[in-house]
């Protein structure tokens, strides 16, 4: 297993050298979305208006972090179970999405779209939220204010670290 320091914006290039199991340790720009955002996301698709951010090139952090204390860029930042949005990622990942982020398995579909797609699934370390959020230096709400920690929002990560869950080649962690 390796390890790779990355920008997020390489990273879709690199997605076909990554393995299941190398650490990424990665820094840029990702965008977070949990449930009620992707059911907005979605519901915007199907009416054919405009998304909140541009989906091509873009990784989403499935996150939902607490309010931000004084001091800091952000709350409590730690993944959600992918699982509640493997019906939209597919399609998401047809639109040029490079990666999730996220925790857990995924089902068949998605590790199918991801290999399709050349993408990655990137794990982070679920119940660790207070320590993934010193790896987060920005964070600025884009969409859906109303759905509170569920918004979507813009962060930068610095050296955050991640684990490959399911590689460009559908190999997946969880079959280990």
């Amino acid at each position: 297993m390796n390890e790779y320091f990355i920008n997020t914006e390489k990273l879709q290039k690199l997605c076909p050298r990554l393995n299941v199991g190398d650490r990424v340790i990665l820094s840029g720009e990702v965008f977070t979305a949990r449930d009620a955002a992707h059911k907005r996301i979605f519901e915007s698709i199907e009416k054919g208006e405009g998304l909140p951010f541009s989906i091509d090139g873009s990784i989403i952090y499935y996150a939902g972090p607490t309010p931000t204390p004084e001091g800091l860029a952000i709350g409590s930042c730690g993944p959600t179970t992918s699982a509640r949005m493997d019906k939209y990622t597919p399609a998401l990942l047809s639109m040029g999405l490079v990666a999730t982020i996220g925790k857990g398995e995924r089902n068949e579909e998605v590790r199918r779209a991801i290999k399709n797609n050349s993408s990655v699934y990137l794990c982070a370390i679920g119940g660790a939220g207070a320590i993934a959020c010193k790896h987060i230096i920005k964070s600025q709400v884009v969409a859906y204010e109303d759905l509170g920690c569920e918004s979507v929002k813009k962060l930068t990560f610095d050296k955050f670290p991640l684990i490959v869950g399911i590689d460009s080649n559908g190999n997946s962690i969880f079959d280990r």
